[in-house]
């Protein structure tokens, strides 16, 4: 079984090196089921978009499919949509059903699941958040207080919407995930490595030991169109610690000498760090302004995020007709957890939304996290 070390090993590799192992483990998988076996699971986001953009260097044909969740940044959507043989996909349950049935999806997958299984009385899953379990990729102790939220959470949202629409497809998936982005994606390559092929279901991960750097510098140096919401992908003058502008002594030296190889720069984006679904709140806590991002570049769907919600006949916050409550989810984190998420215009919707159970929930807590 692959190992950390061989992980960390893999991750340091030059780029140029790491392209073209992606491209060896993208023809074993091409070639263990054929190219009419396999497809690209393509979300319209920048990682996957780096990823067909190198599957399809070597097999111009290879089909793609896109599953409109109706969660997507609208120019997400419309720039997978644009992309050349693109099959899209629909699932039969909208957001709002998903999180009325189960919960709502906060701070992580696992996460949701080990309290899910803690609240149904599961001994092991509480030892999660005991702290028995230090220095463990499961050790949730920081946050035990959400043991006790006012609201059911949940990991099927992902599931319900985006996996099982996938089973209609025929063919074998190339995704483009990567191991540094979460718990579950670091567990399944150190349990599979890039090619899943023993797997109950074989998928290829050809670039599951790449880093957000890799990604960012493989769209700048191939000048790769990716949708507007990420805006535009530029030098990181902050991590290559210069400030804007300044001479940078290794370009001046590779202008006099064009075969001095150039160290790898950082780079950022203008717009959204990354895309995925814009209702969901896994990995919040690693980008805290994601919903006042949203705020500014879709007023109208924040605020269907935002709004409603009521308490259901058990007792539990659920969204409304209004929309989907998150102003009381995120509020009563932040009091209780102290994460610090930013919740766009939270003063409004506690004035608008906000009753005496919900006040009582937060512990009269009024702060804004603007």
């Amino acid at each position: 079984m692959p190992s950390r070390d061989e992980l960390k090993i893999l991750q340091a590799l030059p780029l140029d090196v790491k392209i073209q192992k992606t491209r060896l483990r993208i023809r074993e998988w091409v070639d263990e089921f054929g190219e009419d076996g396999v497809y690209v699971s393509f979300s319209g986001g920048k990682d996957s978009t780096v990823l067909l953009d190198i599957v399809r260097k070597d097999y111009p044909d290879m089909p793609a499919v896109f599953v409109n969740t109706g969660l997507e940044y609208p120019s997400v959507r419309q720039f997978a949509l644009s992309k050349e043989n693109v099959t899209e996909l629909r699932p039969k349950m909208n957001f709002r059903d998903v999180v009325i049935k189960y919960g709502y999806p906060i701070i992580g997958k696992q996460l949701c699941k080990k309290i899910t299984e803690a609240r149904r009385g599961s001994r092991v899953a509480l030892r999660n958040f005991t702290g028995e379990m230090k220095n463990s990729l499961f050790d949730y102790s920081k946050y035990s207080f959400a043991l006790n939220t006012p609201f059911n959470v949940s990991e099927k949202c992902c599931d319900t919407m985006k996996k099982k629409p996938f089973k209609s497809v025929n063919g074998f998936p190339i995704i483009g995930s990567m191991a540094e982005e979460s718990t579950n994606r670091l567990k399944s390559w150190l349990q599979n490595g890039c090619n899943a092929f023993e797997s109950k279901k074989p998928k290829s991960n050809p670039i599951s030991f790449w880093t957000e750097r890799d990604i960012l510098t493989y769209i700048h140096e191939n000048n790769l169109v990716i949708a507007d919401a990420y805006g535009q992908v530029i030098r990181d003058w902050e991590k290559d610690g210069l400030t804007e502008g300044q001479i940078d002594f290794y370009e001046k030296l590779s202008e006099i000498d064009p075969s001095c190889k150039l160290p790898g720069y950082h780079y950022k984006t203008t717009g959204c760090k990354r895309t995925g679904c814009i209702f969901c709140g896994f990995g919040i806590t690693q980008d805290k302004q994601r919903f006042i991002r949203l705020s500014e570049q879709e007023p109208k769907l924040c605020d269907y995020v935002m709004r409603g919600g009521e308490f259901s006949d058990s007792g539990m916050w659920q969204p409304s007709k209004d929309g989907l409550g998150y102003w009381f989810v995120l509020q009563w984190i932040n009091v209780h957890g102290n994460l610090g998420i930013g919740t766009p215009n939270w003063n409004y919707y506690h004035e608008k939304y906000g009753t005496k159970e919900t006040d009582k929930y937060l512990g009269g807590q009024s702060w804004t996290g603007n």
